[in-house]
Order: C-alpha cells, then sequence, then structure tokens
C-alpha cells in the first residue's frame, strides 16, 4: 500500500484580479467581426498582435503563424501554457456552378443545417476582391416549389452560396476573381443583449479568446507577482485538428487549454459559469491539474462547473498527441448550441477570466516534482492514499 500522505490543499486562496468587462465586451465584438476560417487567419492575428502590443507584453510568431505571448515569474522558465485558438468553422469553394452559384464544402466539423440563411464574405487570392453572399438550400423559394422545401435534404450537396454580384455563370465568378479553393467566412454578427447574452456565430473560440485577453490585461496591469512565467499560445488550425502541434517553451509542465463548453441536454456546463472539463472524446484530462482548478475557484468564490464531453477536442488533443510533456486540462466558457447558432453570457466570460488570474497567480500543481522532467518513484506526488487491498474470502473455503 502507498502510504504518502495526501498534499494540502490550496491555502491561504488566491484571489482573483479585477477585470476590465467593457474591455472583454469589446474585444471579443472586434475579434468576432474579423473573418478568421482556419487556414485564413492572418488578418485576426494581426489584431490579436495589435491587441497584446497594447498591452505591453511581448510574444513571438512561428513559421506557421502562431503567437506565444509571454508574461514573467519569479522563475524566468516558461512553466505553464495557456492555450487558446483564433481559426473558426467556415467553408470552401468546390465548384463555380453554371448559373453563377457556388458549390461549397465545409471546413472545420459543422453542420450544413445551421449555415442556411448565413450570410458569408467570399474572400479571393486578392486581397481587394471580398465579396458577400448567402448560404442557400438548393431550392429556396417557397413561391416556385411549395412544399419540396420542407423535403428536401440536409447536407452540403443540398445548399449553394448566392454572390452578391451580377453573376449568371462560372465565367461571371471567374471574371470577378473568384476561384476554387476561395475560403468562404459565415459572417458572425454579433449581439449582446440587455440581459448579458451573447449571440454569434464563431463564439467557439473568440469568447475564450476575449476572456484570455481580458485575463492578460488584468495580470500585466496589477503588475500581479507571480511564481512562475507563463505564455499564452494562441492557435490557427484548432477546428481541423492540428491547432497547438507546436511552438510550446520546452519546459512547459501544465497546460491549459481554453475552448468551448458544450451547453446541451445531458451536459453541466453552463453559459453563466466557468467549466472544467474533466474529459473529452479523447480521454481523461490530468486528474490532479483539473482538480486544482475547481479548488482555486471555490477558493475565490468564482463560480464553475465540471463536464464530460462526448464529440469534442480541443487544443489539449494534438498537443499531447505531438509529445508535449505537459499535464493538461480544459477550461470552456458555456456555449449554447456550439457550431451552430451560439450563444453564452458575459457573467461566464467574465468568470473564466478571473478563474484565469487566480491560476496564473498560483504555483504549479506540485511545485518541486513539476519543476523536473523526471524523477524517483519515493519523490512522486500523490493526492491521496490508495485503498489497502481488501481480504476476498471464497464462499465454499
Amino acid at each position: 500500500m502507498d502510504s504518502r500522505t495526501p498534499r494540502p490543499r490550496e491555502a491561504p486562496a488566491l484571489a482573483a484580479l479585477p477585470i476590465d468587462a467593457d474591455y472583454l465586451r469589446s474585444t471579443m465584438v472586434d475579434l468576432l467581426r474579423v473573418p478568421s476560417p482556419s487556414g485564413r487567419t492572418d488578418a485576426v492575428m494581426q489584431l490579436i498582435g495589435n491587441l497584446i502590443t497594447e498591452l505591453g507584453v511581448p510574444f513571438t510568431l512561428t513559421r506557421r503563424g502562431l503567437l506565444r505571448a509571454r508574461v514573467t515569474g519569479r522563475s524566468e522558465t516558461v512553466r505553464r501554457a495557456v492555450v487558446v485558438h483564433a481559426d473558426t468553422i467556415g467553408c470552401m469553394v468546390k465548384r463555380l456552378k453554371d448559373d453563377g452559384r457556388l458549390e461549397v464544402v465545409p471546413v472545420g466539423s459543422h453542420s450544413a443545417r445551421f449555415s442556411e440563411g448565413a450570410h458569408v464574405t467570399i474572400l479571393t487570392d486578392d486581397p481587394v476582391r471580398v465579396y458577400t453572399g448567402t448560404v442557400l438550400p438548393l431550392l429556396s423559394s417557397g413561391h416556385t416549389y411549395g412544399d419540396e422545401i420542407d423535403t428536401q435534404g440536409v447536407g452540403w450537396h443540398q445548399v449553394e452560396v448566392r454572390v452578391d454580384e451580377p453573376v449568371a455563370s462560372a465565367t461571371d465568378l471567374t471574371a470577378l476573381g473568384i476561384q476554387v479553393g476561395d475560403f468562404v467566412a459565415l459572417d458572425a454578427d454579433p449581439r449582446i443583449t440587455p440581459s448579458g447574452y451573447v449571440k454569434s456565430r464563431h463564439l467557439d473560440d473568440k469568447a475564450g479568446l476575449a476572456a484570455c485577453l481580458a485575463a492578460l490585461k488584468a495580470v500585466t496591469e496589477s503588475s500581479a507577482d507571480l511564481p512562475v512565467a507563463a505564455e499564452l499560445l494562441v492557435t490557427i488550425g484548432e477546428e481541423v485538428g492540428f491547432g497547438a502541434t507546436h511552438g510550446f517553451d520546452p519546459e512547459i509542465a501544465e497546460l491549459v487549454a481554453v475552448d468551448n463548453a458544450v451547453v446541451a441536454e445531458g451536459q453541466q456546463s453552463l453559459e453563466t459559469t466557468a467549466n472544467v472539463g474533466m474529459m473529452d472524446m479523447t480521454g481523461p484530462f490530468d486528474y490532479h491539474l483539473s482538480r486544482r482548478l475547481l479548488r482555486l475557484a471555490d477558493g475565490a468564490g468564482i463560480p464553475v462547473r465540471r463536464d464530460v464531453y462526448r464529440h469534442y477536442r480541443s487544443d489539449a488533443a494534438p498537443a499531447l498527441e505531438a509529445g508535449v510533456e505537459a499535464r493538461a486540462a480544459l477550461l470552456g466558457v458555456g456555449v449554447e448550441s456550439s457550431h451552430g447558432h451560439e450563444r453564452t453570457h458575459l457573467d461566464g466570460l467574465l468568470a473564466l477570466a478571473r478563474l484565469l488570474t487566480v491560476y496564473l497567480q498560483s504555483d504549479l500543481t506540485f511545485a518541486e516534482w513539476d519543476r523536473r522532467p523526471e524523477g524517483p518513484l519515493d519523490d512522486f506526488p500523490s493526492d491521496s492514499v490508495q485503498p489497502a487491498p481488501r481480504e476476498v474470502v471464497h464462499p465454499h473455503a
């Protein structure tokens, strides 16, 4: 039996730093208004770089365009990373149709059901030639097709993009500079209600990114004394499965992904709280780090929920698959109808940002052990005492 004593809980509790709610709100809206489907993220990364520059935080970009911002701590070695993605779902032109419409395929995993009726921005290879349009079902007029519009199937082969230009042929589209392989961004159309709900496409993960930037602002402006240096890694391929595959400091011991927390029937996540994912489709997150985030939230009086997600993965998965040797956990902004007509709440975003400030002010999960890549069994930390095996008595003995 392992006789080591349990590790003590957080004491004393850490206080959350004040979050600039107006900054979080305006930053989120600015991010949402810049199209950034996976594969076409240069413009939004320019915006993010400008925002971080205004905060006075140094950062670098990798060859592929991932952004790494660094905040210093008492230990100069970067030991933890907060990872969030700036790319979104979208579409790409598959074919120029003979009637002047566009056949499209999805970028990222999302249903055509939620794209029907969406306003879109068509991004050509020429940055000056940007066009608008609408995703429509093939049978889009009830006055023409009658009840057939209700029986048409759902799928990407059942929709097309109507371009807001005088086009009636594939030749007309070519003359505009539209080509196969052009990106088609679903317009976000962000709206914030008087009761604090945020309705928009692409809250996954631009709402989470705004919360991260608001937390970064709070940490830098307060000159908080951080035990270890940390980095904010903004990735650009999460929606297609290869977001956080590189860019980490080699000494990273902890990785916290910030992403969408699924709000739906059968889920525990809420729009108005911070949310900790205990497991997703790739498996459980780190036992100790996940539960430590929950304790930090409780100690700071931050509302938090814990949840398990079936059809979901975040930036933590590609990072671990790429061989990052770090504890990994997931923090989420509660998003209702994710990858569809999304909604969240400002209260949840503020809770998430506050929890991030508490986490950054805390030491590593196991302060001594996690500062080294390996060690002997006697030093390996345990969060609980293993129960002694029970004696099994055979009934016929």
